[in-house]
């Protein structure tokens, strides 16, 4: 029987507000797919999703899957 392997992923969580952050850190929030505080998303784990984790690393909680 074959098992499936789960794609290599970064799950990010927004537990800070946004609310005065600077603009490019609430739209790097926001193209994570990150609105409100206690939005969950899924990304890939590449070198352009941690650029953008670490611009707002204040604000984000990331668990690596």
């Amino acid at each position: 029987m074959a098992t499936k392997k789960k794609a290599a992923g970064l799950t990010v969580k927004l537990v800070k507000s946004t609310i005065g952050s600077k603009k490019d850190q609430i739209a790097t929030a926001h193209a994570l797919g990150l609105r409100k505080v206690g939005d969950v998303s899924v990304q890939p784990d590449n070198a352009q999703t941690k650029g953008k984790i670490n611009k707002i690393s204040h604000l984000v909680k990331v668990i690596e899957d």
